[in-house]
């Protein structure tokens, strides 16, 4: 009986082993395609060429220079270049001069993704204890993702490397000169802040333009700096925020972004969102729990905070995303 038993048993778990297997789950790993090497360096050196122009307040001469720099470098990257001028009222009532600079490559491409900043700079240091009414350097807000944003130009510009769709860098005029922060009267007839951004979002450039998406680069340079998935990109964009937070860490800079929510702030990509209809996200220092570095809208927004390694960070993954698509 033990043996009949038996006999049975194999062949129970032989016709088990031999019947149709299951497929196994797979997950395909997608192969990243290659993209070329950020140099922290040379953005380094850009945010330091836009300090010593000196602040970059609009109508100063440190202004003009800074433009007509940035104009030059982005024309020897092989990029076309176009300005945008008009003219923006401010807060305490005066009339702006401003113009946007946009820097296309491979304009004729049908996929565009856009890469935006400001290159202006705050007339008040109005977060300071001293020498309020003076300009401020404005090494990080303003001048660190100019400068990391002219190194992408840059890397794409002279390398072998190309990516496959459409680049327009958009520098935003007249971003930094919303209402001093001890102001106790405001003018709520409009936002004082993002004069450039309101302005292409309701004028672009080419008619009816759109990109697949955009990123803003802001305050991207000051050491210890970290990126938090800020509100209004999650509103608007957090598909394209999911992916850029993604490839940070894919490729070693998930120190940087972290997977943490931060507030909303009323920043140039919130009228690209909103008015121009295009999905973009804000990289930018401002902490959940603290909002801005100490040195925002003060003196102390030098070359003396600036670190390569955010700039890496940034960089780095600003050309990875590009260049995956």
């Amino acid at each position: 009986m033990k043996s009949r038993l038996f006999i049975l048993f194999l062949f129970l778990l032989a016709l088990a082993c031999s019947g149709p297997k299951q497929e196994s789950a797979t997950v395909e790993e997608t192969v990243a395609k290659p993209y070329p090497k950020f140099n922290a360096d040379s953005a380094y050196a850009f945010i330091q060429k836009q300090v010593d122009f000196g602040p970059r307040v609009p109508m100063t001469q440190g202004h003009r220079d800074t433009k007509n720099w940035l104009i030059e470098k982005f024309e020897g990257y092989g990029f076309s270049v176009q300005t945008q001028d008009f003219e923006a009222p401010t807060y305490d009532g005066q009339t702006w001069e401003l113009s946007n600079i946009i820097a296309s490559y491979n304009p004729e491409a049908t996929k565009r993704i856009m890469l935006s900043a400001h290159y202006d700079t705050r007339r008040i240091a109005d977060k300071d204890s001293e020498r309020m009414n003076e300009a401020i350097d404005g090494a990080n807000d303003g001048g660190s993702g100019v400068g990391v944003l002219v190194e992408v130009a840059r890397v794409i510009g002279t390398g072998d490397l190309k990516p496959d769709v459409g680049i327009d860098i958009i520098l935003f005029d007249g971003e930094d000169d919303g209402e001093p922060e001890f102001s106790t009267i405001r003018n709520n007839q409009q936002v004082w802040w993002c004069l450039g951004s309101q302005h292409w979002a309701r004028n672009k450039h080419v008619p009816n333009y759109s990109a697949y998406y955009g990123i803003l680069v802001d305050l991207v340079g000051a050491q210890g700096a970290r990126f938090y998935r800020e509100g209004f990109s999650r509103q608007y964009a957090s598909g394209i925020l999911k992916k850029v937070w993604d490839n940070a860490a894919k490729i070693g800079h998930g120190d940087f972004f972290m997977p943490k929510d931060s507030p909303e702030i009323i920043d140039d990509h919130f009228f690209v969102n909103d008015w121009g209809n295009i999905p973009m996200v804000n990289i930018i220092e401002f902490s959940p729990d603290f909002g801005f570095g100490s040195y925002h809208h003060t003196h102390s927004d030098n070359m003396d905070i600036i670190s390569k390694r955010p700039l890496q960070a940034v960089g780095e993954t600003v050309l990875y995303t590009v260049y995956q698509e």
